[in-house]
């Protein structure tokens, strides 16, 4: 992001604040078109992607909002998804540097029609690497025309009381600077309408994309002795992991360590106690401990004077 972007994200973030106007009065940020429907495609777990893809959607003022969850197992069903909005919002978390393979798979029956896509990754304040340019790729290759792209911060699928990285992200902070994003792009969108020019974001990355080291054979632990038998873990998995036995098992080859049951169990019932794991989440937290801000990759006319 390059210093006047900076400046416009600074100044639109200030306007979204209650009463955050130089003058201590709260201003009312300008509608400068009328996007009829947004539609927010994404893969969300832990539901951090989807706090920042619903903020965006907030910022850009749309009169109509549609979810098209790949969350969870029945999105897995192959049937064709044709995306009739003016908007669509296509979010994922990211996965060593890499998207996630389910999200990969349950997005091949999503198809744009020349539709203008905002892309969004959330990663857990390490690096994004190489799957903001992946996500680009993807959204392309099915119709979709890239406008604009960012990267956010989420709390990390491996973080614990013990090693908090990014713990509670997105925060107050991040939702805010969601917002001031989604009117960035109503107004590139408007730009877009008025001169029929678009120029699509330059995210960072490499290709051929690095090769994702994903930890198998792996999954959390149950402790029958603070399982209550609630289930609430059951519906969170998106791939149908656990089974409904007494306490909940793991099947450990359909596990992909998003750590969606650990953070939905209210009894702290479920952790990550593999020492291959551990050892990721305490190395994470000594070498990122610096809160990392989000991204914006969005090729513009200068908008300041």
């Amino acid at each position: 992001m390059d210093q006047q972007e900076t400046a416009w994200f600074d100044k639109l973030l200030l306007q979204n604040k209650p009463g955050g106007s130089p003058g201590g009065h709260a201003e009312e940020t300008e509608v400068v078109m009328n996007i009829n429907s947004v539609e927010l495609i994404y893969f969300s777990p832990t539901r951090t992607t989807k706090k920042i893809v619903e903020a965006i959607a907030r910022g850009i003022h749309a009169d109509g909002i549609r979810h098209h969850d790949l969350t969870y197992p029945s999105a897995s069903v192959k049937q064709p998804h044709s995306c009739g909005c003016d908007l669509a919002i296509i979010g994922a978390p990211v996965y060593a540097g890499r998207l996630p393979e389910t999200m990969i798979s349950r997005f091949k029956p999503v198809k744009g029609h020349a539709t203008p896509a905002v892309i969004v990754v959330v990663y857990g304040n390490r690096a994004c690497e190489d799957a903001l340019l992946e996500l680009q790729d993807l959204v392309s290759g099915a119709g979709f025309i890239p406008v604009a792209a960012a990267a956010f911060i989420g709390e990390h699928s491996y973080a614990t009381k013990e090693f908090p990285i990014a713990a509670g992200r997105p925060d107050l902070e991040d939702i805010q600077k969601a917002g001031a994003f989604g009117a960035m792009v109503r107004e590139k969108v408007s730009k877009i309408i008025d001169s029929g020019h678009i120029l699509p974001p330059r995210p960072p990355g490499n290709f051929p994309y690095k090769e994702a080291r994903i930890l198998s054979g792996v999954s959390p632990f149950v402790d029958e002795n603070l399982c209550t038998g609630c289930m609430v873990c059951i519906p969170a998995c998106p791939t149908s992991a656990l089974r409904e036995d007494d306490p909940p098992t793991i099947d450990k080859d359909l596990c992909i360590r998003c750590s969606a049951c650990i953070k939905s169990c209210p009894d702290g019932a479920i952790t990550m106690n593999d020492p291959g794991i551990r050892q990721i989440a305490a190395f994470l937290f000594k070498t990122c401990p610096d809160r990392k801000e989000p991204e914006i990759y969005m090729e513009t006319e200068p908008l300041l004077p």
